[in-house]
Parts: structure tokens; sequence; C-alpha cells
């Protein structure tokens, strides 16, 4: 007889990762390759969302002008550590959802401070 393992789904996702996990069901058979494929496709995009939303994040609020190579390796090690921080909370905590309104702050503060560059400018 062979041995299943399987990996339950939590029902009480946040709604993003619950947006990308909706189709799975509760639990996942990893022996069954149609549902190990739906888990690691369902992973992914939460993990790209959640790597586009920190890149919108560190521009409006954080990024410099720096060199390309310098440049380079900030990404990287954004892309690194957003792969672990989804690895490892991307489920439990509502990561897409603080990174939105993060996003949402930090546009309206920089349009905000374009405003009063403008002004003074005029």
């Amino acid at each position: 007889m062979e041995a299943t393992s399987t990996l339950r789904v939590p029902e009480d996702l946040w709604p993003v990762a619950d947006f990308f996990f909706r189709d799975l069901g509760p639990e996942v058979n990893l022996n069954n390759t149609a549902e190990a494929s739906a888990l690691f496709q369902s992973f992914f995009w939460l993990y790209i969302t959640i790597v586009v939303l920190t890149i919108i994040t560190f521009k409006l609020g954080f990024a410099k002008k720096l060199p390309l190579l310098k440049n380079v390796v900030v990404y990287a090690v954004l892309v690194i550590g957003t792969f672990l921080l989804t690895l490892m909370l991307g489920l439990n905590l509502p990561l897409a959802e603080s990174l939105v309104a993060s996003s949402i702050v930090l546009g309206l503060y920089r349009l905000r401070l374009s405003r009063e560059r403008k002004e003074r400018q005029a």
C-alpha cells in the first residue's frame, strides 16, 4: 500500500492569500501531481504579488539613487528576503494587505511632497 502525504490548507487565510489558495480545498495530496502543482502555483502567485508590492513600497518610501550594481544587489536581497518572509509568514500574517496599505500611505505622502515642492518653486 502506498503512503499518502497530505498538507492541510488553513481555512482562515487573509484575503489576498485566500484569493490564491481558494481552489485547493482543505487538504492537498502531495502525491497527486495536479494538486501539488496547484499548491506551488498558488504560492508562486502569492510570492510574486508580495514581491511587486514590496518593490513599490520600497521605491515610494526608501529608495535612493544608486549605481546600477548596488541597485541589483539591493533588489536581489529584497527578492530573496521576500521569499523567506512569504514562505514563513505568507499564510499566517497579512503581508500583502500591509504592503498595500503602506504603498497607499507612502504614495499619498509622495504626492503631497511633490505638490509642496511645485508650490515652493512657483
